[in-house]
This record gives C-alpha cells, structure tokens and sequence, in this order.
C-alpha cells in the first residue's frame, strides 16, 4: 500500500515460506527445455509404468531392510520386520505403493517426509535436508547404493542444533518423528498405531528410494536441472524478493504487507541499506520460531515518521468469538498502530490464512470488534493487506467462498482494492502440484495443470469504504508491474506463489469521511 499526502500506495504480497521441493509445483521454465520432459517422463513413469512397475524389493533390497530394521530396534522401537515380509517388500513400486490412497491417508510416506524433508539448525542459514530427491540435498543420488549410507546416517547420527517451543534442542532426526494416532488419521490400524514410528520411517526410506529409482531410471540429467533449480527457486528467493520491493515499482510505497516470511527474510531486508534507509520494517513481537512464518509490515519512513506505534495483535487474538475456534497459527496476524505525516492514525494489520480460509472471515471481526470496542482505536482508519485463500468454487463449508468474502467485508463498512463486489475470476494464483510430491492424490498432469491447479482470487487489500478511494489497482506475477495469466508461478524469475496486489488510494476529505465509520 502506498500511502502519501494527496495518495496512499498500498502493497501485499505473500512471501511464502522457501519451497524447500524445487519439483513440487509446475513452473515456467523457459530457460531449460529439459524440465518439460523430464516431469513430463515422470507422470508418464508413475501414470503407465507398465514392465517398470517392480517390486519394492528390487529397488529396497531386503539387505537394505535388515540394515534399516537393526537401526530401528537400536532406538528402542518395535521390529516392523511382518509388514515388510508379508506385505511392503512384495508391493509393486507405483501400483502398490505410490498410487496407494490408503498409504496416504493413513501419511506413512508423507508425514516422515513433512517433518524431516528440510530442518532448520540453529546457527545456520543453510538448513540441514534429507537425502532425497524432493528438496535441497546436495549429495549425489546416482544409485540407491550411493543414496542408502547417506540417507542412514542423517537419519540416526547427525546430531542437530533444532529450534522448539523450549528452546534449542539437540536432536538426531528419527527423534523428531511423531506418532501418527488414529484419533486424526482413522485409516490407521490400532496395530499400526502401535508401531507408527517404525512403520513410516520404513515407509519414508521405501518412498525415497523409489524415487531416486524413478529419476534415474527417466533421465542422467535431472541432477544437474534439479541444483539450477535450487539455486534459482530456493536459494536465491529472498534475494529476489528482496530485489523486487527495492526496485523502481515498489520502493516508493506506504505501506508494505507481507506474509509467511521467514526470520531470515527479515534479516537480510534489515541489512539492505535502501530498505533499510526506506522503512520501518515491523515483525512479530512473538516470532513464529518453528514454522518460520510470519507477517511482517513496511512502513515508509518518510510518511510514517514515527513508525509503529504500539502491536495489537494480541487485543485482535483476544476478540475472537467466545467458543469459535479460529485456525490460526503463531505468526499469522500482525496488527500494529500508526500515525502519518499529517497526524492521521492508522490500524495497519498483515494476515496470511489457512489453507481454505476458513479463518479469514474470523480474523477480520477480530479486527473490527477490536477497533470498535478499544477507546484507544477510536478515530482509526483501518489499511488491511492478506492473502484470504478465497475461492471462485468453493466448497460448501469447507472453503471460504470469494463472493461471500466480499459480502462479509462490505457488512463491516469496508472496501477492497477489487471493489466491494470482488471478481471471481480474477486471480492471483496459478499453482499446481507435480508428481514428485509425497501426495500424488493432488498431483496434476500436464494437461490438466491449469483446470486442475490452485488457481484462484486469493489476495485482498482493504480499508474503509468512507476512508479511501481506488484510483489504481494493479497485480503482478512478473516483478515488472505486469501479470501474465496463463503462467503458472514460482518461476525462475518472480519467486512467490501468489502474485504481488499492489493498490494507490486517494483520501477522501475529512468531511465527505464524516458520519461514515471506518
């Protein structure tokens, strides 16, 4: 948001924790004609495998096993050795495993992955990554031979400096693992309950070395596309996040709402003399240290001489509906307090929602109870920057509904950047998932990537409809003030999986204001 004397520029973009799968989602990767085909071999591998559907014992041979199960019983787990005997080693590697939707849902393969795909040590920009071919590992991968002692140490030697709610812990991986209870996940079995930590660390090992079958087996050439990609994708993510807010479209902001940004973000922005120089760039008194997400807010210094005022998130968490549990996380909401140039004070708040938005709509009357009932908030103008995760179709009582969306805020006396009667087809994702993901129910095909993908109207700036009004309103999924809509993102180039809203408002006169509400 940008916000000045006679204007306010207003900006929000999802920073989006590091993707740490480079493979996870299509991209536009018009620098390497190699990448189409080798995602393109890997959906027709997993999509007809015919002869190439083995069985799990030629890929993870029983010796592998024993090796693994010796491991196992030395952390004092129970043996597994019946499931992998009468059951896993005879599987076929994508009918029988991959393709499973009961493994699925019962997360033997995905739950491992989730928690120990990439951890973040203490000490450390660089986090520490299994071997495997979904995320960053370095190491090479070229046989399951060479995969095997890596994947083993990591997985019961390496001793990490690991953040948690307690502080730092040293931990080897496997004692990160969590029980996965049926409480949650029902398809498990009470058996397989009783020995889930065993059960998915042997399932995790049997995932990844199919994979790596998988890889080598469709191309010699994915290692090297797969470490231009990290660079690119991972690596350099901040970087060029970082290069676009400093560039020529961005820097003269007011208001700047980000959210998911990592504490790393946050540094590396702090130590950018122009950002620096440019705003107060405001964080989360209480830092999310553990999923490392956080909203975060820029404020131009030039017009908020004073900076933030005061955090309020807290008075906005406590103003929730009595007995409505609203799914949030640490890290969220940010709503901060803030007074212009000209002696106009501001509640400015960044939110990032849950994955069906089902809290969105919470969070807002959390906002609105708590401007309307703390006399200290009277007389604020509220500038609202989030990603809503609304949808064109949603699904009744499970998503949030972008057009219900618009009807709730408009009832608060608020606008929105896209008006109060938001299009449902104007979007600002376009994301799909590959199939090299530990989730192959989401994974689209090729074809199907934009009818089947998440592509929807997610992103959202707000503020009273008798506060402001639109002169322009632009999104960008190129970093050049320009959105191509049928290019899915990340690419190499614009590292967010949303696009950048940016919005400039005009003041309305303090009469026309009068009467009106926020």
């Amino acid at each position: 948001i940008i916000l000045n004397r006679s204007l306010t520029n207003a900006i929000s973009m999802v920073v989006a924790a590091i993707n740490n799968n480079p493979f996870e989602y299509w991209i536009t990767y018009d620098e390497s004609p190699g990448y189409e085909k080798l995602m393109s071999d890997v959906e027709s591998f997993l999509e007809s495998p015919g002869g190439r559907d083995v069985s799990v014992s030629e890929v993870f041979p029983d010796e592998m096993f024993s090796k693994l199960e010796a491991r196992m019983i030395g952390c004092g787990w129970p043996g597994v050795r019946g499931y992998w005997e009468k059951d896993f080693r005879n599987r076929k590697i994508i009918s029988g495993f991959m393709k499973d939707s009961l493994l699925g849902s019962k997360r033997l393969a995905s739950m491992p992955d989730r928690i120990t795909n990439t951890i973040n040590v203490a000490g450390s920009d660089e986090p520490v990554c299994r071997p495997t071919v979904i995320n960053m590992y370095d190491g090479d991968l070229d046989t399951i031979d060479q995969w095997w002692p890596a994947w083993e140490a990591f997985m019961f030697d390496d001793a990490l400096q690991i953040k948690t709610k307690n502080g730092v812990e040293t931990r080897i991986p496997y004692q990160i693992l969590q029980p996965i209870k049926r409480a949650k996940y029902p398809d498990i079995t009470e058996e397989e309950e009783k020995v889930s930590l065993p059960l998915q660390t042997m399932c995790g090992a049997i995932f990844d070395a199919i994979l790596i079958h998988i890889m080598n087996n469709v191309s010699d050439e994915w290692q090297p596309l797969k470490r231009a990609m990290v660079e690119n994708l991972n690596k350099k993510k901040v970087p060029k996040t970082l290069d676009i807010l400093e560039s020529a479209t961005y820097v003269n902001s007011d208001i700047i709402t980000l959210q998911e940004v990592s504490a790393a973000f946050i540094d590396q922005a702090k130590n950018r003399p122009k950002l620096e120089e440019t705003f107060w760039i405001v964080a989360p008194c209480d830092m999310d240290a553990v999923r490392d997400q956080n909203s975060v807010i820029f404020l131009r210094k030039k017009t908020f001489p004073g900076g933030s005022h005061a955090e309020i998130t807290s008075l906005v968490e406590s103003s929730f509906e009595k007995g409505v549990k609203v799914p949030i996380a640490k890290g969220d909401i940010l709503a901060i307090t803030t007074t212009d140039i000209d002696g106009i004070s501001f509640v400015v708040a960044s939110f990032h929602g849950d994955t069906n938005g089902l809290a969105t709509t919470p969070v807002l009357d959390a906002i609105m109870n708590a401007m309307e009932n703390d006399p200290s908030l009277a007389g604020h103008k509220l500038l609202f920057g989030l990603d809503a995760n609304t949808y064109e179709k949603a699904k009744p009582r499970k998503q949030q509904d972008v057009l219900e969306w618009g009807r709730h805020y408009v009832a608060h006396g608020l606008t929105s950047c896209w008006g109060d009667v938001p299009d449902p087809k104007n979007y600002t994702t376009f994301n799909s998932r590959t199939y090299l993901q530990p989730q192959l129910n989401k994974a689209c095909k090729q074809s199907d990537k934009r009818a089947n993908g998440d592509v929807n109207p997610k992103d959202f700036i707000l503020f009273g409809k008798g506060d402001f009004t639109v002169q322009s309103t632009w999104k960008d999924n190129t970093g050049e003030k320009k959105y191509l809509e049928d290019t899915a993102f990340p690419t190499l180039t614009f590292p967010s999986d949303h696009g950048i809203l940016a919005t400039v408002l005009e003041p309305l006169s303090s009469k026309s204001c009068e009467g009106q509400g926020r």
